[in-house]
């Protein structure tokens, strides 16, 4: 019974790591459209990165958590 509440937990973790993927690639294409506009809003660019640097972490940190580790 364990085993099969682990794998809907991984399941769960996946469909998260792409939502989170979605979302980094959307900030992706705003920060380019932002960058590529008349007078970019450089601030807004910054914490855009931000976001994205930490969307990439939070989606390393869960990938870490599906793949065990071997040298463990």
């Amino acid at each position: 019974m364990n085993a099969h509440i682990e794998m809907e937990h991984e399941d769960v973790l996946r469909v998260k790591i792409e939502v989170l993927r979605r979302e980094h690639r959307d900030l992706d294409e705003a920060i380019l459209a932002l960058q590529n506009s008349g007078h970019p809003d450089q601030l807004r660019i910054v914490r855009l990165k931000k976001q994205k640097l930490y969307l990439k972490d939070e989606i390393s940190r869960i990938e870490d958590k599906l793949i065990p580790d071997i040298l463990a």
